[in-house]
């Protein structure tokens, strides 16, 4: 599980939310534990319903201590305060989750049987129904199985595809339970309530490049994606048509679920990426960190110390942000990233007015939370208005408010 961080965006969108999870009896019960704890963390109020079937493979009482309420296995339960529960928690639920859910109780839902605490409640809730099937392959492909999730689609319950990998009897295939933070990213943009980039198409680029000296070496930077893909999660929150376009990077794959990505490796590939992919796009972000230089001449064969090679001939690569800015048509918005290691506001208010961007986001590398590799940035937002200094904050949190100011230059 990822660290929670102070002013985490994602943690914003699961403050005070409640959340019916409902849990029924496939072996992958356990890792409904985990993300029952994961959204307490994140300040949900959880309300837990398993199944009897649930209740024999993993202890109500574990559901209990990590989710911090009562969990309920029985529709005549007597042991809680009066009131009609079913009834409370369908009306009480932002969203009701069923993680995971097995053939069996996809098929009661579809059919409209209530006989236990879990189908009662989801038949009377009007929020929002997410079902999260986890269950053998054969099962899943089942075409009893895809009628039931085809209909329940048709009536406007959301389903999450399973994972492929190995599964608990040892086939592998399709029914796997998803890895958590895929879960909570799911979860994340069906609660995210600001949807001000519907109809809008957002292209980004993140990630360093990398330029090739010969087989086994070459020439990158520290840029490990974050902020990039910081961007690309919001606009993906607030309604975008997305398109990532992604370099090298070390982030954790699991995090751009659901994002069309273009992959590339060196400034060549990203300059053909963005240009092919602009004048589809309404704003772009280009917080990639692209190599300035490569070697002029790529090597078939690994260099050997006993050449005894001291320099390294060295070409200039495509401006991708100055091409963009020559390309940008009316109504298009370019925000640019400036990372310097001095003279920050000269150099930053120069890259603005030569590359015809809206805005330049400016940051010292050199300044402890900022720069590559943190969570967090230290940032200067500068438009033909003016310059904002902006205090740390995580990286999530930034990606937001950097587009509410590119949103902002069309009011």
């Amino acid at each position: 599980m990822c660290p929670l961080r102070k002013g985490e965006k994602l943690g914003m969108v699961f403050q005070s939310k409640t959340i019916v999870l409902g849990v029924s009896g496939s072996i992958a019960v356990y890792k409904a534990a985990g993300l029952a704890r994961r959204l307490n963390l994140l300040g949900a109020n959880v309300h837990v319903i398993m199944t009897q079937n649930a209740a024999k493979l993993v202890s109500p009482l574990i559901f209990e201590t990590l989710s911090g309420n009562r969990c309920i296995t029985d529709t005549f339960d007597r042991n809680f305060a009066w009131d009609v529960k079913h009834i409370s928690l369908a009306k009480a639920a932002d969203i009701f989750v069923v993680a995971p859910a097995t053939a069996n109780i996809i098929g009661k839902i579809a059919g409209g049987i209530c006989d236990d605490m879990l189908t009662t409640t989801i038949c009377a809730t009007a929020a929002p129904k997410v079902i999260f099937p986890a269950m053998n392959t054969q099962m899943y492909n089942n075409p009893i199985t895809q009628g039931n999730i085809s209909k329940l689609k048709n009536l406007g319950y959301i389903f999450a595809e399973p994972d492929c990998g190995r599964l608990a009897n040892g086939d592998t295939g399709s029914g796997r339970f998803p890895e958590e933070s895929k879960v909570l990213d799911i979860l994340e943009n069906i609660l995210f309530e600001k949807k001000d980039l519907q109809g809008r198409k957002v292209l980004v680029s993140a990630g360093a490049t990398a330029e090739d000296i010969d087989p086994v070496r070459y020439i990158s930077n520290r840029s490990t994606g974050k902020m990039g893909l910081a961007l690309a999660r919001a606009a993906k929150l607030r309604g975008a048509e997305l398109r990532l376009v992604l370099g090298e990077n070390r982030l954790d794959e699991s995090k751009i679920y659901g994002m069309e990505i273009l992959r590339v490796r060196s400034a060549e590939e990203m300059y053909n990426a963005m240009t092919a992919n602009f004048a589809w796009s309404d704003f772009v972000f280009m917080s990639a960190a692209v190599a300035d230089f490569r070697p002029a001449e790529l090597q078939e064969n690994k260099i050997k110390k006993s050449r005894g090679v001291k320099s390294l001939e060295l070409a200039e690569n495509k401006d991708i942000l100055l091409e963009l800015g020559r390309r940008k048509l009316p109504g298009q918005k370019i925000c640019g990233f400036s990372m310097e290691t001095e003279n920050l506001l000269e150099n930053s208010v120069k890259k603005l007015e030569e590359k015809n961007a809206d805005l330049i986001v400016a940051n010292d590398v050199l300044q402890e939370g900022a720069g590559f590799g943190t969570d967090s940035n230290i940032v200067k937002i500068l438009s033909r208005h003016g310059t904002e200094s902006l205090d740390i904050q995580s990286k999530e949190s930034l990606a937001h408010v950097i587009i509410d100011r590119l949103l902002a230059l069309d009011a």
